[in-house]
């Protein structure tokens, strides 16, 4: 068997917008800083003083696209600011966000965390009917129906606009003197409220408050769009949509730890999949320890449930990220081996635990056992997946692999085993990651079940029609 070279999910997109401070770009450099898991690809800053917009984006981490201060010449006591990773469109500067575009009413800008899946569909008919795209970000098709509409305030152009795309956003958009945010009916993204010393703050995660000193004040409702001025904020139900669908994978591995989202810490449920695992899953083992960072927390709670010491096996270096270069097929090979580096004198001779939070294609999976044995000298390696057996990609903001790539979707547990020669492999059920979270029934799991709450359009469904030679969904 062979796969693509990258085993994990693509983090989506972070989001952070403030009204009513002075220094309104640096928080929001600081607040995006905070959100950087969420986005490595590109990052912007748009400001507005109440009559003019001022802006900045550049590819790559924030702290290199404003490294010389480009920050403080961004004027304005609002701003907003986003983190991408491409889940649609390609990887461009046209692409990168805050979009800022000029309609009769005049300038709006636009941050996005999410992915439209009919936005292939209005962007044609919208092209048909004589509109000019920019970029190939479906973040752009927001735009282009708010100029459209007919209303005259921007918040009811918003409605007009939300009322006419499908699937998962948490949206900013800026005005000279506004700042708007929106959750889509599913609450598939997080997104909070919060506040400084007479400013109110929007956020991905409220781990972009607590390094500017914010407090947290409620997470926006699936549905909500929430309508900041200096004078007051606004919220208005735009969707009574009951049906909740948020995104599990936050959970597991997009948000911070530390991070408030869907009304609880992340710490949480994160904990309780491993505690989980550790049930479902035993092992005979001298040590756990995680693949990191993402899988730090699990592997502490299957380390706490089964009463097997958890060990800093693999150092991570954190200087290599996912916006790393390979420009040879010897890099590529060596990927693992530059990220990760197994400490011998914890591991060696030892049968360990290895928790990782995901397999997608299995490739990474697969270097880390052969890591762990080559360099570590394990005795044994037990692979434990804090996850279910992801299966199906997702439609919803998060670029997962297509089916004929997820390893799952074709192969059952024990192939995937012998794959990547672990001595066992075990996932965590659906119904055990359901059993960590409050109201499980408020969550997405299409991606481990394929019951996909939002209808998406034809050319998705071509990710899923593959062929199967060896059986279907078998274990």
């Amino acid at each position: 068997m062979t796969f693509p070279d990258d085993d994990k999910p693509h983090d989506e997109c972070g989001i952070f917008g403030i009204l009513g401070s002075s220094n309104a770009a640096e928080l929001t450099y600081l607040g995006l800083y905070a959100l950087q898991h969420r986005g490595q690809e590109s990052a912007g800053i748009a400001t507005s003083d109440g009559h003019r917009f001022s802006h900045h984006h550049g590819m790559g981490l924030v702290v290199n696209i404003f490294q010389n201060g480009e920050h403080s010449s961004l004027r304005g006591h609002i701003a907003i600011g986003h983190n991408r990773y491409s889940t649609a469109g390609s990887s461009s500067l046209d692409n990168a966000q805050p979009l800022i575009r000029e309609y009769k009413r005049g300038p709006v800008a636009i941050a996005h965390n999410g992915n439209l899946v009919n936005a292939p569909r209005i962007r044609n008919d919208l092209q048909d009917d004589g509109s000019i795209f920019t970029c190939t970000s479906d973040t752009e098709v927001l735009i282009h129906l708010i100029a459209r509409s007919p209303q005259k305030f921007l918040e009811d152009r918003i409605i007009d606009a939300l009322s006419e795309v499908r699937g998962a956003y948490s949206v900013l958009f800026m005005g000279r003197s506004v700042l708007i945010g929106a959750r889509d009916p599913y609450g598939f993204r997080p997104l909070w409220l919060g506040q400084l010393r007479g400013a109110h703050v929007l956020a991905s995660e409220t781990c972009a408050f607590d390094v500017i000193g914010a407090e947290p004040i409620r997470e926006i409702a699936p549905g909500e769009i929430v309508v900041i001025t200096e004078k007051d904020v606004q919220s208005i139900q735009f969707d009574h949509n009951p049906q909740r669908a948020m995104c599990i994978f936050e959970f597991i591995y997009l948000a911070r730890p530390d991070s408030m989202i869907f009304n609880e810490i992340v710490n949480r449920p994160r904990r309780a999949f491993g505690r989980q695992l550790a049930c479902e899953h035993p092992a005979d083992a001298d040590i756990v320890i995680s693949v990191p960072d993402s899988a730090n927390i699990a592997a502490i709670g299957y380390s706490e449930e089964s009463g097997i010491p958890f060990e800093i096996g693999l150092n991570r270096n954190h200087y290599v990220g996912r916006t790393f270069i390979q420009p040879s097929q010897m890099m590529r090979e060596r990927s693992v081996d530059i990220k990760l580096n197994p400490i011998r004198d914890v591991v060696e001779g030892k049968r360990v635990v290895v928790v990782e939070d995901s397999i997608m294609r299995g490739t990474n999976a697969r270097k880390i056992v052969k890591l762990l044995r080559r360099r570590g000298k394990v005795k044994e390696v037990h692979f434990r997946v804090s996850s279910p057996r992801n299966c199906y990609p997702c439609f919803y903001g998060i670029d997962t692999p297509t089916r004929q790539e997820l390893i799952a979707s074709s192969h059952t547990t024990e192939e995937i085993r012998k794959y990547i020669e672990a001595d066992t492999l075990g996932y965590l059920s659906i119904e055990g990651m359901l059993h960590c979270v409050k109201r499980p029934q408020d969550f997405c799991t299409a991606c481990f079940d394929g019951h996909y709450p939002v209808e998406f359009s034809g050319q998705n469904r071509q990710q899923l029609s593959i062929e199967f030679t060896r059986g279907r969904d078998r274990d």
